[in-house]
């Protein structure tokens, strides 16, 4: 009971981050699950069978409140279906203990690159009323982020959401809102290739319930907040949670001294708290030069 109780609060809180930010529900729920010692495969499995009711309640909500680019979310849907069915049949095939180090690299470097992207790259920007995607820039990100979503038990919004905001004059509440309601036709996808994969036997469907509940909960409120957050916050913040939750398995796997891994530990922790100091004070830089700019 208690364990259901957990996973309840991490689809709660992953929806929650997903849902502001545009990306961290399948890498944040995913890490959880593989520090709970859950095969990569399964988890991940686990993971998408929820996001098909939670992207769904996701996209509802973001739609509500006018966060959703339709023609992006058309355009990015096929190719991204498309990777992430190929992403899970791939991934079912690999042994749990083999794949879980580096499936939790993965989700390392994919933290790490969302940290980077939001500490220093991010720049507030004039806002669009539309996302400027091609079909020709849609496919192979939809391609890529759709396999790494499945591969890795997230990806599609830590590729999707930075790719899209690296465009000049994109409204972050747009792009969070376009890749959240899009996310649920690659978890159907996903879903699909892992059932193929894995059968219906592998499955724990108290532990897909239980994140499914949480983040359903969580839909709503995210919605809302993706316009009362700063973006940049909300990025530092998944960044550095998903680097701090697989840097148990990293350490784990390749630090052989169990004496080191609370120094380990306590040194990301610092860095991140850091990390959130230095991008409140640019916030709050911004919101001083925005203002000195509409008193002159």
């Amino acid at each position: 009971m208690k364990k259901l109780i957990v996973f309840a609060f991490i689809g709660f809180l992953a929806q929650l981050i997903d849902g502001g930010l545009g990306m961290g529900y399948g890498v944040t729920s995913s890490s959880l699950l593989l520090a709970f010692s859950i095969a990569p495969a399964v988890a991940s499995a686990s993971v998408h069978l929820s996001e098909v009711v939670t992207t769904a309640a996701s996209g509802i909500s973001h739609i509500k409140f006018g966060n959703v680019d339709k023609q992006t979310v058309y355009r990015l849907v096929i190719p991204g279906s498309i990777g992430a069915f190929l992403g899970a049949t791939f991934l079912s095939n690999l042994p749990g203990d083999l794949a879980r180090p580096y499936i939790s690299l993965f989700l390392l470097f994919l933290g790490v690159y969302v940290l980077i992207r939001f500490l220093f790259n991010f720049r507030p920007s004039e806002e669009k009323k539309n996302i400027s995607l091609s079909r020709k820039q849609s496919i192979p990100l939809g391609l890529i982020a759709g396999f790494a979503d499945a591969t890795g038990g997230g990806g599609w919004g830590p590729i999707a959401t930075p790719v899209l905001l690296s465009k000049k004059g994109m409204s972050a509440r747009k792009v969070v809102g376009t890749v959240d309601t899009s996310e649920f036709a690659i978890a159907v996808s996903a879903t699909i290739g892992f059932l193929i994969s894995l059968g219906w036997a592998q499955v724990n469907w108290f532990w897909v319930a239980a994140l499914m509940i949480g983040g359903v909960i969580a839909a709503p409120i995210a919605a809302w907040m993706v316009q009362k957050v700063h973006a940049q916050l909300m990025g530092v913040l998944v960044g550095g949670f998903i680097i701090l939750v697989n840097s148990r398995t990293m350490a784990h796997t390749w630090i052989e001294d169990a004496s080191i891994h609370p120094y380990v530990y306590a040194g990301l922790a610092l860095l991140w708290l850091v990390s959130i100091l230095y991008t409140i004070s640019r916030i709050s830089s911004y919101k001083k030069m925005e203002t000195a700019e509409v008193h002159s």
